[in-house]
């Protein structure tokens, strides 16, 4: 499964389903932050797993609690929500406040629900990694590998598919209410800034692909 194939497929609507039903947000705002969120902590992840003790803490969370079965159990949402705080804690460390605010900035999303739907989503995100990292039989030393071929992966799926629903979703939540500014689609560019490093921020209207480079511009 493509990281896109996660983010336009099934358990993406089923997440969403029960974001919606829980918080009192729009299916369009959650599937939104998903597909910001998704890529942003697979970079972090992958920044990290570039010191040793991190990949091998990586790969022994993976193994133990992301076995991937959460992509097909909605049931679990809710009951691993505490767990996914303490994952965006480790993850984004100091950046968590800041990660927070820009993303309530910039789908809509009120700062006090941003955090836990944000934690609502993480042990998806990390059981969608525990996957790929079964069926690739990869070890501790293959993560950063592993995260960056995800990511590359989906940028090239986005910047191949000029017309989606997703981008749709994003072009109204994340452009300001209407379609993106810009010449490309918003998928392609929110992927294009976290792989850039900050530097591949052509957002004119100051969407979110923008903000997301602008967190790995000094990474």
């Amino acid at each position: 499964m493509s990281l896109l194939d996660l983010l336009t497929g099934n358990t993406s609507n089923q997440v969403a389903e029960k974001a919606e039903n829980k918080f009192g947000i729009s299916r369009n705002q959650i599937i939104a932050l998903l597909a910001v969120a998704a890529p942003l902590i697979i970079s972090y992840l992958r920044n990290k797993s570039q010191d040793a003790k991190e990949a091998e803490a990586l790969n022994n969370a993976l193994d133990k609690d992301h076995d991937g079965s959460i992509l097909n159990d909605s049931s679990q949402l809710e009951a691993r929500e505490s767990e996914g705080g303490s994952i965006l804690s480790h993850i984004f460390g100091s950046d968590k406040q800041n990660v927070e605010n820009q993303l309530s900035q910039n789908t809509g999303i009120s700062i006090d629900k941003i955090g836990p739907v944000l934690a609502m989503l993480a042990p998806v995100i990390m059981g969608y990694i525990g996957k790929e990292k079964q069926q690739n039989n990869v070890g501790a030393g293959g993560l950063g590998d592993l995260l960056g071929g995800i990511l590359g992966n989906a940028s090239n799926q986005a910047q191949a598919q000029q017309s989606t629903p997703l981008n749709d979703i994003l072009g109204s939540v994340l452009g300001g209410g209407g379609q993106s500014q810009s010449s490309g689609n918003p998928l392609s560019e929110i992927l294009g800034s976290v792989l850039g490093g900050g530097n591949n921020q052509q957002n004119q209207g100051g969407g979110l692909g923008s903000i997301l480079g602008s967190f790995f511009g000094g990474k």
